[in-house]
């Protein structure tokens, strides 16, 4: 017969939005083992599973922080409540969470005055879930069709109300603040009735999803903010993202044991990444540490329906194994640009001409174990378009390059196509280091210290780590901003590189590893996502806080082709 051994779930507090799939551990008659799901369709050993989920109603249910949501909330934002903003976003567990979130919360009050008064509706996450009876009343207008679910079943002081009859369940905002209740049991196929007890377990009460502070887009030319939701592309600039999204497998509660186990849990990142990758629209996204499968399953089919196509290359497999290895993926609207040409470089393979070329045959092992770190580069050409059409006019033509890695090839493909260029993405490498050194100023110095490191003599001569293209980091503008009201811009940039204090926050680690730089003599930065400051980081606990999907902080730049270039396309077509 079918046993149910073990049932849990991988996280402890559920989610609106988020996936919750139960850990189901059968053993069979054989007393062999399986993960498997068992359906009525396919039975096994005469027996299928059922499955069901309930939203427990009692008389305790309480409303949680809008900010911190494991705590209960004991104030709410009558501002809220004029602008219309949802009812589970107005919550606020003490006075001094709700002061320190003020500052951005009254950017959620505005935008939702604007939605409503543009489009005459609300909000449909949480407006008037909550009727004056107190949280946990739903407040809505129930149709006269038949229920999907059965009556409810009254168990004591609790009321059990069916909402899934699947393995997996989706919270939604009506089970905020309340208990789930999974039931598994086992079934004959034949009779279709139980076959032993009902394996059961209850959830935390249901969170909704915290929200990232906002973030706005700085103009470099001291004129202000631009709102995310209101910026209008024109056909002379585009904005580049680059973002190391934290995949799944380095996400471990071993190195975040700091993080709650929800704030970890793919299905909550995946939700809060999207919702943060495709709130910045972005015309090119460049995305560090994309697990193979992720691409594959959750990335590419999920920003196509935004209007991008993508590229995937993935790492070699000389360090990684299994299906979770990680890569880079560069997705473009396909409305503005169209795909020239695609570059795939395996450093490795670069690690292992070296060490042949320059490297005694007994020192072959270290220097390859100290060079094989598996990183890749994606380089893609891109071509823009004007209304959706190719360009044919060779004098309007403009390419794009987008390199995620840095790369030796870089100088080659800019010898023979005169083109603009980007380089995104995690270098895990501070300013002022060498590989920073390096990009940034075009040279290292021979004394710097990162130079003595090297028993191999794996970077001599020193007088050939140069570089001859004009790249520039594009966060160092806001250094040349002028303008009253940007010096705190200032302030969150180191004073001697001009980047940014950190892209990157643990408990054990904050600083820049990340960067988008760009060829002066051909690009101009129009406007910058701006900066975060630690403080509000440092709120929570966790990647760095609840709101965000990463230990990474994601950069945003707006660029506008030069004149000289386009005039210089123009000459040489």
């Amino acid at each position: 017969m079918l046993t149910v051994v073990r049932v849990h779930l991988p996280s402890d507090i559920p989610i609106v939005g988020c996936e919750l799939t139960p850990y189901v551990l059968l053993r069979r008659f054989d007393r062999t083992v399986t993960t498997d799901d068992v359906s009525e369709t396919f039975p096994l050993d005469g027996h299928f599973l059922r499955y069901k989920w309930y939203r427990v109603h009692s008389d305790t249910n309480v409303a949680v922080c809008s900010i911190h949501p494991s705590e209960p909330a004991t104030l709410q934002c009558v501002g809220c409540i004029k602008a219309r903003v949802p009812v589970s976003k107005s919550y606020h567990c003490n006075s001094k969470c709700f002061a320190d979130a003020w500052q951005h919360h009254r950017v959620v009050h505005d935008r939702a005055a604007n939605a409503v008064n543009e489009n005459g509706n609300e909000d449909e996450e949480g407006f008037g879930r909550f009727n004056s009876s107190g949280p946990g009343v739903t407040n809505s207008n129930l149709s006269a069709s038949a229920p999907l679910y059965p009556t409810a079943i009254k168990n004591g002081n609790e009321t059990w109300f069916e909402v899934g009859r699947s393995k997996t369940y989706t919270p939604t905002a009506d089970d905020i603040g309340y208990v789930l209740k999974f039931e598994c049991s086992v079934v004959e196929a034949m009779t279709k009735l139980p076959a032993g007890h009902v394996n059961s377990l209850l959830t935390n009460r249901v969170i909704p999803a915290p929200s990232p502070t906002p973030r706005q887009l700085i103009c470099v030319d001291g004129m202000g903010h631009l709102d995310l939701d209101r910026r209008m592309t024109s056909l002379e600039t585009f904005t580049v993202l680059s973002y190391n999204v934290l995949s799944e497998a380095s996400a471990s509660n071993d190195l975040y044991n700091y993080c709650p186990p929800w704030a970890l849990s793919w299905p909550y990142r995946r939700q809060n990444l999207l919702r943060e990758i495709v709130g910045y629209r972005a015309d090119i996204i460049c995305l560090q540490e994309v697990q193979n499968n992720h691409y594959d399953e959750f990335f590419a089919p999920e920003l196509d329906k935004h209007g991008y196509n993508g590229l995937f290359k993935r790492k070699t497999t000389e360090v990684s194994s299994g299906n979770t290895i990680d890569g880079c993926a560069t997705f473009f609207r396909r409305d503005r640009f169209s795909h020239v040409k695609k570059y795939e470089v395996e450093f490795n393979k670069a690690a292992q001409s070296l060490t042949d070329a320059m490297i005694p045959t007994i020192q072959k092992k270290t220097a390859l174990n100290r060079l094989v770190k598996d990183n890749v580069a994606l380089i893609v050409v891109l071509e823009t378009k004007v209304n959706n059409q190719p360009v044919d006019n060779l004098g309007k033509r403009q390419l794009i390059c987008v390199v995620h890695t840095l790369l030796k090839g870089l100088e080659k493909i800019a010898a023979s196509a005169d083109i603009p260029m980007l380089v995104c993405g995690d270098f895990n490498s501070v300013p002022g280091s060498a590989p920073h050194a390096l990009l940034a100023m075009g040279k290292v110095d021979p004394s710097h210290p990162d130079l003595t490191v090297d028993p191999l003599n794996i970077l001599r001569p020193h007088s050939k780590l140069v570089h001859q293209l004009p790249l520039v980091s594009a966060y160092s503008s806001f250094a040349r901003t002028v303008g009253h009201g940007f010096e705190q811009h200032k302030m969150r940039l180191d004073g001697g590189t001009n980047e940014p204090l950190f892209t990157s926050v643990t408990r054990d680690f904050v600083g820049t590893l990340d960067y988008i730089f760009y060829t002066a003599d051909s690009l101009v930065v129009e406007s910058l996502l701006e900066l975060l400051d630690e403080e509000s980081l440092r709120k929570d606990t966790a990647l760095p806080s609840p709101g965000w999907s990463s230990d990474h902080i994601a950069l945003l730049a707006e660029f506008r082709c030069c004149k000289s270039q386009i005039q210089r396309h123009i000459k040489n077509s």
